[in-house]
């Protein structure tokens, strides 16, 4: 089976994953828009987190292709390609309808009833409350979707498991990953989930192209031809060879200046705020805990919910009204202004909304030192020695300046309320906060 793809051009499906592309539970990723409700601002953002997780499993199956050149053909990589593969495909298989904001009414791990090999015992002490991703597990080795897995099962000898373990990038069985004594597992998690990952390779390109910008580019060719595996006492992890550091740092340019441009715009994140404004003023919706009736939860199924409420939040996100732009604040510049402007509305009684958007250039490699930020996998730069016949190994942060110059988090705090409602006086008052503080 081929995918029409607009962005990587022809995707090949393999006949043992069709099943798994037309079970219900990925079926379900054609109805969640990948950008939610970013389609307000950029109208050709519709695209959806069916063919993103398709691009991720193309995007995937190259680097892996790239990463073990010359032993495509050996058994137990064949069904380490496939298992990776399947991890890239199904990464966000458990993605709520509409927002990250839906994850507010998510039931608790408990309720869900995620295998307990699947979580620390801190979790299952503390009960936490479900995010996406245990949902993703969830789907993958506890659900009717399992059964969709046999044919792959059967061909390459993989395990659903597997597949959840690199999702997750926790394995209590590092010799499935190994191969003539190196473990790959690090590696390949980081290709699922890291600072250069497949899914990032898609998404940036994926958004800017059916956004209609241009920010999101850069070389992913270039990129994938430079991938190397780093192997340090039986361990690979992720690599890139040195040529590449700069087209590796105008992708990390690149995912910064789509937050910026993009995904930070106001609009989208002030009904973002307003569904969460929503969730906490209602209890129409909820996520359900059994992972079958999942199935029907799309932002088709949440648009539907929102349309029935008399919910003002509810009502104002279906008509795509939202309260003016008044005053925003960057990077704590002017915070302090917004939080006086912000004092005085409340005194006056007034109904406001702030949004806070925050982000950073890497979420792997920040100015936090400390223990409980140490990175299990550490992406490598590969430098070739002696005409190839030797090779060292260091820190992408060792090799590149921007971690550190954006070591800090980027945050945008904004106030929007319904300004034509104010009195003069109330109007004046503000703009001079605005203009005089």
């Amino acid at each position: 089976m081929e995918v029409r793809d607009p962005v990587h051009g022809s995707i090949h499906i393999l006949d043992e994953e069709v099943p798994i592309i037309r079970a219900e539970f990925f079926q379900r990723l054609r109805n969640i828009k990948q950008l939610g409700f970013s389609e307000y601002v950029f109208p050709g953002a519709t695209h959806t987190r069916f063919i993103h997780s398709i691009g991720v499993m193309h995007v995937g199956s190259t680097a892996f292709d790239k990463l073990f050149r010359d032993r495509l053909h050996n058994k137990e990589i064949i069904r380490l390609k496939e298992t990776f593969k399947l991890a890239c495909l199904l990464h966000d298989i458990g993605h709520a309808p509409l927002s990250h904001s839906t994850e507010m009414v998510m039931p608790s791990i408990s309720e869900l009833k995620i295998p307990h090999q699947f979580l620390t015992a801190e979790e299952i002490k503390s009960n936490r409350q479900a995010t996406h991703e245990d949902y993703t597990i969830k789907a993958i080795v506890d659900s009717s979707f399992t059964e969709s897995f046999k044919l792959v099962e059967k061909k390459f000898g993989l395990e659903s498991k597997y597949v959840a373990d690199l999702v997750l990038g926790f394995t209590n069985d590092p010799a499935y990953f190994t191969v003539e004594g190196v473990n790959y597992f690090g590696m390949l998690h980081q290709l699922v989930s890291s600072e250069l990952d497949c899914d990032r390779m898609d998404y940036l390109l994926r958004d800017s192209y059916f956004c209609g910008v241009s920010y999101g580019s850069y070389d992913l060719d270039w990129m994938l031809d430079n991938l190397q595996p780093a192997i340090i006492d039986g361990e690979a992890c992720l690599g890139i060879s040195e040529r590449a550091v700069i087209t590796f740092d105008d992708f990390l340019l690149s995912r910064y200046h789509m937050f910026v441009m993009v995904y930070f715009h106001y609009r989208a994140v002030c009904l973002e705020q307003l569904l969460s404004n929503y969730f906490q003023t209602s209890n129409e919706y909820k996520i359900p805990a059994n992972i079958e009736d999942y199935i029907e939860h799309d932002d088709h199924y949440l648009m539907k919910v929102l349309r029935m409420s008399k919910n003002k939040y509810a009502n104002a996100i279906v008509k795509n009204q939202i309260p003016e732009k008044i005053y925003e604040s960057f990077n704590g510049n002017q915070l302090s202004k917004l939080e006086k402007i912000q004092d005085y509305i409340e005194s006056i009684g007034v109904e406001y909304i702030r949004s806070s958007s925050t982000g950073r250039l890497s979420k792997y490699y920040t100015a936090d030192t400390s223990s409980n930020n140490k990175r299990k996998y550490t992406m490598k730069v590969v430098r070739t020695l002696h005409e190839g016949r030797k090779k060292e190994y260091f820190d992408i942060n060792q090799a590149t300046d921007l971690f550190s110059k954006f070591s800090n988090a980027h945050a945008i705090n904004r106030l929007h309320l319904n300004y034509t409602e104010l009195s003069d006086a109330q109007k004046k008052e503000i703009s001079n906060l605005i203009n005089n503080l």
